[in-house]
């Protein structure tokens, strides 16, 4: 916790190897770089990168839209819906769906959230390659996890989360059988990526493509 941020558990890690990287080349720069000019504003640079990467890291706490209200599907990733289109989806439902694409850039909080409560039924890790993850081919080709939510009502609703180029490590709460609650934390992408997510052809869409949206808060759809 800093100053009321939560930080990601699953990220003091890459945090710490982050200033430690830092702290090595601040030393250097004290060490060899002479001139005031150049060694004070670097040094500035490298300690920034360190606050930046830490907070980069935070939990958002978030309030969940109409708890009561048990068919609604809010967005997993804090980002820009890049896709919206329906599609076929051959992993896991194998039947036609309406597929929304969240692509989260740099600043964006890359901490996930359950989209809606129920049961996982199906949890899958596939290793893979770091391509762009605004690219089509990432959904299929880069590392990703896939995940299953079967709703209290029997609906089902399918996402993906997608490394990008940056990223290294997806880290996701599920397993098969797992309650989910919607609104909490369900895991984190490390840097650039992109969640796809997987929805009945009924299923009421609340978003447009190019829309902006916030983890938890903006509700995707209806089912």
């Amino acid at each position: 916790m800093i100053r009321g941020i939560r930080i990601d558990k699953d990220s003091y890690g890459t945090i710490i190897g982050v200033w430690c990287i830092a702290a090595a080349l601040i030393w250097c720069t004290a060490k060899f770089i002479e001139p005031l000019w150049i060694s004070i504003p670097l040094s500035a640079f490298f300690v920034g990168m360190m606050f930046f990467i830490t907070y980069f890291f935070r939990v958002p706490k978030r309030n969940t839209p109409s708890p009561e209200v048990s068919n609604l599907v809010t967005s997993v990733a804090d980002g820009k819906v890049v896709i919206l289109e329906k599609t076929f989806e051959k992993e896991y439902l194998k039947k036609e769906c309406i597929q929304v694409s969240v692509y989260m850039d740099f600043f964006d909080v890359h901490c996930n959230f359950w989209p809606i409560s129920g049961e996982v039924s199906y949890y899958k890790y596939h290793p893979g390659k770091y391509l762009l993850a605004f690219l089509p081919k990432s959904s299929e080709l880069n590392e990703h996890s896939s995940t299953c939510i079967v709703s209290e009502d029997g609906r089902e609703v399918f996402f993906k989360q997608i490394a990008g180029t940056f990223a290294r490590r997806i880290v996701c709460y599920s397993e098969k059988g797992y309650r989910t609650n919607r609104g909490k934390q369900c895991g984190v992408i490390k840097f650039g990526s992109r969640i796809d997510i997987f929805l009945p052809l009924d299923a009421k869409i609340k978003v447009r493509l190019g829309d902006k949206v916030k983890a938890v808060e903006s509700v995707i759809a209806e089912i």
